[in-house]
């Protein structure tokens, strides 16, 4: 029997409430998870809803896992059948199951980040395009950005073409479209863009789901996008039910598409809609709630709500002013330090975080010197890895063989003697005789141009693949990836290269091969293309070990979500938090004030923020303003403290910067004059975007370039290999 004498008196109203619809505003740390987690399980045991009818969509795997976990233990079986997880693999799972009525088939690879721009660089290749001063990334991000406000290429090219540049990225959008569906491909606006275009043309499948969904409650909803409202409205008939549940404060992915309009404009859509606001706070003290109100009421655009707490008033927030981003680094492990002396706290009970990625390599180099554990939250992913996207790829390809992005990623790994020339020479007659890349091995013989040799090191790749298709549905996903990556001989190669990188990607290798064999355990009937699905729509947050005892360092976006009892916000000055330089409108000041205020609620117990007077960027010392959100922050809740002012700076020179990055110098496999490289040079690399060279050093096949990029980004480059557009 279900309980519901563990809420407090708002929480049990908004589970009971079933009229439609419903938008319950949940403050940070107000037992949002808590009530969707009991509305779930009201339906099922008191409601009598189906499990297979109701539609429960998050923004992480983690969340949806962790709810279906908590639905068990409240009424057990019933919870089983639910439509629970985050969009993408939702609708994913519901394209797969339409394929027939789209124009892919249900084989489809999922493109990552990273797949989206391989594509667009082959199609730059292809076409020999060149954009001054504008990366395949930009245009990848636009590409990206434009789906997700659901603009694709006939209306981009019709009401978005201001220059020459947007031109060019309107011929690259729809080559890239194209080359998807020939790849029987999707990237993950994709996944949905073709819902909305599967139900606005087919609606004897739109209905079958809208009949099919009696209740869809939505988590997270101030980060919904356009194309996911869009099929929310769609799916919400006259007898449906929708409970939405999201705070305005916490919106910060307009970046990614995500529009607070969605929830602000739920009564104009729903104008019998009933609202239900969750107002106390369980996680935070009464004096970080009070520094967090104080700046949140900044923001003009806002729904109205006053969160409370009967939590302690707790410690007032320490602002630490450091002398610069090395004393900061020494001040926070310092604090860490006293803060586990005196509370007697765990290393997982503290984080770091910071506004963009760059910021954390300081940080790491004080950390192991002081010999502070830590793990860092979003960077590369397990499944981003490179050997371990390699043998995925080769999964890909076995379940998908139009995957031409994986096929190209695979061709040469390991090395069988089909360099660029070969496989550009398969490309042109592929695209001649419209056939695919796949199709074209098969008659590399007719490809006159590639030497005999070669074309059977081609036609012996195409066999090993034919034989792990055949194999594909009487082997399990952990039987069929052991053989293969056995076969393939890369445990040995790894070994045999016998460097701490090579053991670390074979232990990598040998992790994948694990989780394969898990998973067919755990889904016996499951498929390895479903595992592909998986591992495709899994983010950085999903991955994420609270049991590892370690300080967790991350940016403000990923701790979305999380909490900690102790939070460090560092780097809090103007142009890096909030990027100001980057924001000119009010609206976008706002965001970065909601990720300021999404910052302190995560902490449980103490705040420390901290600010420097001067930082290292772009090659040039920078003196700082702090943040603008210290000085909203009420004075009777925080404690200002001197961490290194006034002590001799640590800053190294420049020459003794170069020899201590030297160690993780950058390889790029480009080819380049750069006779005219030379410190102060504005340049743009593809990957790397503007920088300026700081200092230049050796000379001929050896010269060498420390190049500062946007972002407090430093890289040692090869001139020989770093093929740098020079600006000025």
């Amino acid at each position: 029997m279900l309980d519901l004498n563990n809420l407090n008196e708002d929480q049990r109203a908004a589970v009971e409430y079933v009229g439609s619809p419903q938008m319950i505003v949940a403050g940070a740390g107000s037992g949002k998870t808590r009530v969707l987690t009991y509305k779930i399980a009201y339906l099922l045991s008191k409601a009598k809803y189906k499990p297979d009818s109701i539609l429960a969509l998050t923004f992480t795997n983690k969340a949806a896992n962790e709810m279906k976990d908590r639905i068990r233990e409240l009424i057990g079986k019933k919870a089983e059948n639910l439509w629970m997880g985050t969009f993408h693999s939702i609708f994913s799972r519901l394209l797969r199951i339409e394929a027939k009525h789209t124009p892919f088939r249900s084989n489809y690879s999922i493109y990552d980040t990273e797949d989206s721009l391989s594509l667009v660089n082959n199609i730059i290749n292809n076409f020999d395009i060149d954009i001054e001063g504008v990366t395949a990334n930009t245009i990848r991000h636009r590409i990206s950005f434009m789906k997700n406000h659901m603009v694709m290429p006939e209306e981009f090219r019709k009401k978005h073409i201001h220059s020459f540049v947007d031109e060019k990225i309107a011929d690259i959008f729809e080559e890239y479209q194209k080359r998807l569906l020939a790849n029987n491909a999707m990237d993950f606006d994709d996944l949905l863009l073709q819902p909305i275009e599967l139900f606005n043309n087919k609606p004897t499948v739109l209905q079958k789901y809208k009949k099919k969904f009696s209740y869809i409650l939505v988590d997270e909803f101030q980060d919904t996008n356009k194309a996911q409202y869009e099929l929310l409205k769609l799916l919400v008939s006259r007898t449906c039910k929708i409970s939405v549940v999201g705070d305005d404060a916490q919106s910060i992915y307009s970046w990614r598409g995500a529009t607070l309009d969605n929830m602000l404009h739920f009564e104009k859509d729903y104008p019998r809609h009933k609202v239900f606001r969750l107002e106390q706070n369980y996680r935070s003290t009464k004096t970080i709630l009070s520094a967090a109100d104080s700046v949140i009421k900044n923001n003009k655009n806002q729904l109205v709500k006053t969160l409370w707490t009967e939590n302690d008033n707790g410690e007032k927030l320490m602002v630490v002013k450091c002398a610069d981003e090395k004393d900061e680094a020494h001040q926070i492990a310092k604090f860490i330090k006293k803060e586990i002396s005196k509370k007697k706290l765990s290393l997982n009970d503290f984080t770091v975080l910071y506004r963009t990625n760059a910021q954390s390599r300081v940080l790491e180099d004080i950390f192991r010197k002081e010999k502070l554990p830590y793990v860092i939250l979003g960077g590369i992913e397990f499944y981003r890895r490179k050997e371990v996207k390699d043998v995925i790829a080769y999964l890909r390809v076995i379940v998908n063989q139009n995957d031409e992005e994986s096929l190209l990623r695979i061709m040469n790994f390991p090395q069988r003697g089909i360099g660029n020339t070969t496989v550009n020479r398969m490309i042109e007659f592929a695209r001649k005789h419209d056939l695919s890349l796949f199709q074209t091995m098969a008659r590399v013989f007719e490809v006159i141009e590639i030497k005999e040799r070669i074309q059977k090191n081609v036609k012996g790749f195409r066999l090993l693949l034919e034989k792990y298709i055949d194999l594909k549905d009487q082997l399990s996903v952990g039987e069929l990836s052991r053989a293969l990556v056995d076969e393939l001989g890369l445990i040995r190669l790894f070994k045999g290269e016998n460097t701490q990188e090579s053991l670390q990607r074979m232990e990598n290798i040998n992790q994948l091969l694990a989780a394969l064999s898990e998973f067919s355990e755990e889904n016996k009937k499951a498929k390895l293309a479903d595992f592909l699905e998986e591992v495709s729509l899994i983010s950085g947050v999903d991955m994420y070990e609270e049991s590892k005892n370690a300080v967790t360092l991350m940016t403000l976006h990923n701790a979305k979500g999380l909490e900690f009892p102790v939070v460090f916000l560092s780097g809090c000055e103007e142009e890096i938090f909030p990027l100001s330089n980057r924001f000119s409108s009010d609206t976008s000041v706002e965001e970065e004030r909601r990720l300021f205020y999404v910052g302190l609620t995560r902490a449980e117990q103490k705040v420390y923020i901290s600010h420097a007077r001067s930082r290292y960027r772009f090659g040039e010392v920078a003196y700082q303003n702090r943040s603008r959100f210290i000085d909203e922050l009420d004075p009777e809740t925080i404690h200002e403290v001197n961490g290194g002012i006034g002590r001799k700076s640590n800053r190294k020179t420049r020459k003794e910067i170069f020899y201590e990055y030297f160690d993780s110098v950058d390889y790029e496999d480009f080819d380049q004059e750069n006779k005219d490289v030379r410190p102060g040079s504005r340049v743009m690399h593809e990957k790397f975007g503007l920088g300026k060279v700081t200092d230049v050093t050796g000379s001929g096949d050896m010269l060498k370039a420390e190049v500062h990029f946007e972002g407090n980004n430093v890289k040692q480059l090869m001139l020989k290999f770093a093929k740098l557009k020079i600006l000025n």
